[in-house]
């Protein structure tokens, strides 16, 4: 059980989404993957949106993906606005904004987005919507779903953004990963389509990427909290279903992880 009360003001926060990654590909790849599940394993939880914009919204809002079970006793939100009406556990940060990224900086947080997918490109009015909601927010074509070294380039920067903010300054970094939606096959030589593969191999790309974040997060020397998940699946032509921004299980159900660095 986490109390964000008590986390809230006392750690830097980072909220990682692996855009498109599945469950079952998460899973597949958990041994390969030390820095994202070197201190435990991938929850299965239901995506409260079945493709990157939608998604987005809701974990903003505080609706981060639910626990994939029928006993609601299992699911303590992390964070709610406050005075909707709606039944509150006393673990449960409440903040008064439209959002949980204004509510951060309005206790005196840095909200820094680096964006992935086309969403956060900010080349369009409608891109422009979710990395509006921080203070700072970056994105780049080496950032993007076409570039086989996108985290690579996203972490890159977010370390020039660790290296620029005080100790004393409160961190809230979210980071959009792009590698893993598609196209992913890249990441398998001689693949030229995607798969649960070529997913798994881009997962293991990504970790290996994220090592480097995660150290330096640790060498700032505060605590960190950290939240790694997926905004949505993949379907692969289960059942005849491709892509996602559909209802099917293989886009439903989305791996998740909580942990301090």
């Amino acid at each position: 059980m986490i109390d964000m009360n008590a986390i809230v003001g006392t750690h830097d926060l980072l909220m990682i989404t692996l855009d498109t990654l599945r469950y079952d590909a998460a899973v597949l790849e958990e041994a390969n993957c030390p820095n994202l599940c070197g201190s435990g394993s991938w929850e299965k939880r239901h995506t409260p949106g079945s493709f990157t914009y939608a998604a987005h919204h809701a974990f903003f809002g505080g609706f981060l993906p639910t626990p994939a079970t029928t006993d609601k006793s299992q699911h303590v939100r992390l964070f709610h606005s406050r005075n909707t009406g709606m039944k509150t556990h006393p673990d449960t940060w409440l903040f008064d904004t439209p959002d949980v990224v204004s509510g951060l900086a309005a206790e005196g947080y840095r909200t820094v987005c680096i964006g992935g997918v086309i969403f956060f490109s900010k080349k369009v009015p409608l891109a422009r919507v979710l990395p509006g909601y921080f203070q700072h927010s970056y994105w780049r074509m080496t950032f993007g779903v076409t570039n086989p070294r996108s985290t690579e380039h996203q972490v890159n920067h977010a370390l020039k953004l660790l290296k620029d903010t005080p100790l004393d300054q409160r961190l809230f970094m979210f980071l959009n990963v792009s590698a893993i939606h598609g196209p992913s096959h890249f990441f398998v030589p001689g693949a030229r389509k995607d798969s649960v593969d070529t997913q798994r191999a881009a997962l293991r790309y990504v970790d290996g990427e994220l090592g480097r974040l995660f150290d330096a997060f640790r060498e700032r020397g505060n605590p960190v909290f950290c939240l790694a998940f997926s905004d949505h699946g993949e379907a692969f032509g289960e059942e005849g279903y491709h892509g996602h921004r559909l209802a099917h299980e293989t886009v439903w159900n989305v791996p998740y992880r909580e942990f301090f660095l």
